[in-house]
């Protein structure tokens, strides 16, 4: 099942990450290649918007963590934008709302200083 291809948004303070739809093992090996897109611009923040991704598997966790260790490893801020929806069971599940910096809506991640 295919989903719509990660956004990518170049904003003044932040890069924007908008994923949506089903993620699972046969899109995790784009998202890596975006994800390492916007790494190679060294952005000081990212927003990962997840809003309106409705399901996502291990393999995209994975790379999600992944992209969390590479910009905490170039001193860079993760911003997750994870409202009250049904992909945000695994995240607790995981108990990976620990580890990231969630918010709950785009404005609010892209706003805080």
């Amino acid at each position: 099942m295919s989903s719509p291809e990660p956004r990518v948004e170049s904003l003044e303070n932040c890069a924007v990450i908008t994923l949506s739809g089903e993620l699972d093992a046969f899109n995790a090996p784009e998202l890596r290649r975006t994800f390492e897109e916007v790494l190679e611009a060294k952005p000081r923040v990212v927003v990962l918007d997840l809003a309106a991704v409705t399901f996502l598997d291990s393999t995209v966790l994975g790379a999600i963590v992944g992209l969390l260790r590479r910009l905490r490893e170039a001193r860079s801020e993760l911003r997750t934008v994870l409202p009250d929806t049904t992909a945000r069971r695994i995240f607790e599940i995981t108990n990976l709302v620990a580890a990231l910096d969630v918010w709950p809506s785009r404005t609010e991640a892209i706003a805080s200083p």
